[in-house]
């Protein structure tokens, strides 16, 4: 048998890796294994010391391109959130501006006096967003009861009204709707639009920091073994060349990444949950239609109120009483009346051009990506055993198989921790899964529940977000930001791509090349041997 006889040298087959280099140089004849703890005992070039260096080295190697991986699609997933981000800010700092410049047209110094009322407003739904703790229907109900006051009290600049007296007018507009059924439809549909944005967002920080989390978990000792099996063993058997077999490096990643995969099922609930939270950004409901016509919206409900000012103003004073009389002044609301239909129709101009269209586009594009990631966790064995890493249909004969140059016979193992009890390769105590990517699962159940809950259009408490997307610790949080609540600031990098990985001659030691710390670790297996 092949594997009874002494090679002539180690990388007989004509391999060209530096490893092979200088096991040829150092080894031209191999002894027998038997000091092996890993690689099979046939005759070898590897020392005990070289093959716990190859084992340290192919846990290095793997572990690398596990991280990449995260890496890429963590910055996919940023790259989407800052997309979203800049387009709600910018939605909302238009919308603002557009309120602006027409109620300047419109109302005059009526606007001008109190332009706080409305600038506020602005700030909660920023505040909102962004993750602090501002419940949107208060704000709303308090940005109204201010309108309500400073109005009222312009209209009837004849009378003095304290504190106490606007208090009880405002009381009245329970009952008396001045303002019509727009503060309640508003309400409706602000908080509906902005609780989808701010879950959607959030899941797209969430979804990102447990791919950085687990993407950092260490891989076990009984994975490191079997790694150096897989990938550095063959060098000792004077192998170089020959590529593991497929279902043997699956079998292997398969065990390794036996936790990770368990994030399948609520990794695709949550990217479920994202999908179907993007269906509210389609449509009349949409937050880019709501902020686009909030101007008009307020300004109806302003125009609203001056028609039902004197019917308004006579059952307040009925139930409030008169007000103590403080002169008479021109109130200016004809002249408001005079201008209104104008600005209207200006704010209603702006606005239908930029309904939607634009958020529309962004939509379809995450949908895509979210679509392309939503089995990552159990295809990323897979992908790990590329082309590139293993020997092929062509060649599933004559492939290292853990033992030798051969086919591999056992079974591909299915994925997750419980399918690995009976995996061939890899030692795994399927009774003590890892704690941190148990952490990441409840996670991902934590931010699914909340994503259904702004489907509903349930309001979603993001203050009780653990570390995970505080950015605590991760330097991910932008500093002028990270006080506020849970909004993080995902890197980005440019043009992302997913499952992206070293080039050929990283991913296997059989290349031309090696990374410096590769070259150094050669150094030091030189000189082990020659001490020998």
């Amino acid at each position: 048998m092949e594997d009874s006889i002494p090679p002539r040298g180690c990388c007989a087959d004509g391999a060209r890796s530096s490893i092979c280099s200088l096991t040829r140089l150092l080894c031209p004849s191999p002894p027998p294994g038997e000091h092996l703890r890993i690689c099979p005992q046939g005759y070898t070039c590897c020392t005990s010391e070289m093959e716990d260096e190859l084992a340290s080295l192919g846990r290095r190697e793997v572990e690398g391109l596990v991280k990449e991986a995260g890496r890429s699609l963590q910055g996919s997933l940023g790259g989407q959130y800052k997309i979203f981000e800049g387009h709600f800010l910018d939605l909302m700092n238009r919308s603002e501006n557009s309120l602006r410049e027409s109620f300047r047209v419109t109302y005059g110094s009526l606007y001008s006096q109190n332009s706080g009322v409305f600038h506020d407003l602005y700030g909660d739904l920023r505040r909102y967003y962004r993750g602090s703790s501002v419940n949107l229907e208060e704000a709303l109900n308090e940005f109204w009861a201010r309108l309500l006051e400073r109005l009222f009290k312009a209209s009837n600049p004849q009378y003095t009204m304290g504190d106490e007296y606007l208090e009880c007018a405002t009381k009245q507009a329970e009952t008396l709707r001045p303002f019509g059924e727009t503060p309640r439809d508003l309400k409706l549909k602000v908080t509906h639009a902005f609780v989808a944005a701010r879950s959607f967002v959030q899941g797209l920080v969430t979804s990102g920091e447990v791919v950085r989390k687990v993407s950092q978990v260490p891989f076990s000792p009984e994975c490191m073994r079997a790694i150096m099996k897989l990938t550095h063993c063959p060098h000792c058997r004077g192998m170089s060349s020959t590529k593991p077999c497929t279902n043997y490096c699956r079998n292997v990643m398969k065990g390794c990444l036996a936790n990770q995969a368990d994030l399948d099922t609520e990794w695709r609930n949550l990217v479920d949950a994202m999908l179907q939270v993007a269906e509210r950004f389609k449509g009349p409901a949409s937050v880019d239609v709501v902020m686009a016509f909030l101007p008009y919206r307020i300004s109806e409900a302003i125009m609203t109120m001056q028609e039902n000012l004197e019917v308004f103003t006579s059952k307040v004073f009925q139930a409030c009483g008169n007000p103590r009389m403080a002169g008479t002044h021109s109130s200016g609301t004809e002249e408001v009346r005079k201008r209104g239909k104008f600005a209207e129709d200006k704010i209603t101009a702006v606005t239908s051009s930029t309904t939607g269209a634009r958020l529309e586009k962004l939509v379809v594009n995450v949908t895509a990506k979210l679509k392309e990631v939503q089995q990552y966790w159990v295809q990323l064995p897979g992908t790990l055993c590329s082309d590139r890493v293993v020997a092929g249909p062509a060649n599933e004969d004559k492939c290292w198989n853990g033992m030798t140059r051969a086919s591999y016979l056992p079974e591909l193992m299915g994925d997750g921790l419980a399918s690995q009890i009976n995996n061939p390769e890899v030692e795994i105590d399927i009774t003590k899964p890892d704690m941190t990517i148990r952490q990441q699962i409840m996670q991902l159940k934590i931010m699914t529940n909340r994503l259904k809950n702004a489907f509903n259009g349930n309001d979603v408490d993001f203050q009780d977000t653990s570390d995970d997307v505080s950015g605590s610790g991760s330097g991910m949080c932008a500093e002028e930001l990270c006080p506020r609540g849970p909004r993080v600031i995902i890197p980005n990098t440019d043009g992302p791509k997913l499952y992206a990985y070293p080039s050929g001659d990283k991913v296997h030691s059989t290349g031309s090349q090696l990374h410096p710390r590769g070259a150094l670790l050669l150094l030091s297996l030189a000189l082990l041997l020659l001490r020998r």
